[in-house]
């Protein structure tokens, strides 16, 4: 029984460890996005938000608006309007595990 303790001790650090979440998949749609927002979530272009980094739910939440017209961006609109829920989902959490951009500093 003692040994049976000392081992769940010597165990538990690790017990964080293997609960962590697995980084996400590359989602097949994300090549789509990619163009515009780059596949690390790192505007490619002007204008583009970035989206590394961003939470989960706000992705997920901005897709669906875009889709149903909420936010009322045509190239947005086209562009979610063949994503499946799942599809969705999986490009929110991908972008959300992204590291965030760097901010410039005021005298970059």
């Amino acid at each position: 029984m003692r040994a049976a303790f000392s081992i769940a001790l010597t165990l538990l650090p690790l017990a964080g460890y293997a609960a962590a979440p697995a980084p996400p998949m590359r989602p097949p749609q994300l090549g789509l996005c990619a163009a515009c927002h780059g596949e690390d979530g790192h505007a490619r272009i002007p204008g583009a938000p970035n989206l590394a980094g961003q939470r989960y739910q706000y992705l997920l939440q901005a897709l669906h608006e875009y889709r149903d017209g909420t936010r009322k961006v045509p190239v947005m609109q086209a562009a979610s309007g063949p994503l499946s829920e799942s599809d969705m989902q999986a490009l929110a959490r991908w972008f959300s595990a992204q590291s965030p951009c760097k901010q410039p500093q005021a005298d970059e």
